[in-house]
């Protein structure tokens, strides 16, 4: 289950960020990750609660998950096209002659904390 050792590392980056800034709580993360990294969604939002209820400072935070779908462009032909984890034949032309733009990302879009009150 590589989605432990993701989730492990987003939370260890979110809450750096967040006690660099002074926060006195984390109350939520947004993460873009792409489907072709084979992370399953379900065990990504288990291992975030696992981890989030292990911290008082992360206890209670949610998980804002957008999965983004494997898009390629074809080398042959120049069309951008939507595929599955499988089939990246061009709809096109038919070629497989084809480069991944989008589905292996993994990045945290932005995170909600709480600040003292100064």
């Amino acid at each position: 289950m590589h989605e432990l050792g993701i989730m492990t590392s987003v939370m260890d980056a979110a809450c750096e960020a967040a006690r660099a800034e002074g926060a006195t709580r984390l109350l939520s993360i947004k993460l873009s990750i792409g489907e072709a990294t084979e992370a399953v969604e379900d065990a990504l939002r288990f291992s975030f609660e696992a981890l989030a209820a292990s911290d008082p400072f992360t206890e209670g935070a949610a998980l804002d998950v957008t999965m983004i779908r494997p898009r390629s462009v074809c080398l042959e032909c120049g069309e951008e096209f939507e595929h599955d984890l499988y089939n990246r034949f061009c709809p096109a032309c038919d070629s497989f002659a084809t480069e991944l733009l989008a589905g292996r990302e993994l990045q945290i879009d932005s995170i909600e904390v709480d600040l003292p009150d100064d």
